[in-house]
């Protein structure tokens, strides 16, 4: 959906409150069982759209549809980045997101084989965080600082044993 769900409860509740007026509490319970039918309405969608590709197996409906639609490498677009879990499409893929399915970072990319190093953002995303981080002078600033790590190692004095 173009629109998340609570937008569009909260767009019912406020047209329902233009034609006749309601209490706090009524509005509230209107917009959490708007929230949730629209919710039901969502997941039963889904949930036909995959029994009509005949993918009733012992997997979950998330699990059939992101990993059977989406080659790992190719859910990694220009603009968006697609969840292999869930479907879901973001910018970036987020340690919180990935928590939701009992996963972290590490075993999101060993699961379907991205390389470690890969970054789980949009490709746009991502460069423009590395032209912004240039524009810093980031890769100066860092070989600067590593240099100066070194020196700072290979002056240390060993410390001997008195005895």
């Amino acid at each position: 959906m173009s629109k998340r769900l609570l937008e569009i409860a909260a767009e019912l509740v406020q047209s329902q409150v233009a034609g006749n007026p309601l209490s706090t509490d009524e509005v509230l319970g209107s917009l959490r069982q708007i929230f949730s039918v629209l919710q039901e309405m969502q997941n039963s969608e889904v949930q036909e759209s995959f029994v009509e590709l005949g993918e009733s197996s012992g997997t979950t409906v998330s699990e059939t549809a992101a990993s059977q639609k989406i080659d790992p490498m190719n859910s990694i677009q220009n603009d968006k980045i697609i969840c292999l879990e869930c479907g879901a499409e973001m910018r970036q893929l987020t340690s919180r997101h990935l928590k939701g399915h009992g996963l972290n970072l590490r075993e999101y990319k060993q699961k379907y084989s991205l390389p470690l190093r890969q970054p789980l953002a949009a490709k746009s995303l991502s460069k423009s965080r590395s032209k912004a981080a240039r524009k810093r002078g980031l890769p100066e600033n860092l070989k600067k600082y590593l240099d100066e790590k070194r020196k700072k190692k290979n002056e240390a004095p060993l410390l001997k044993d008195p005895s």
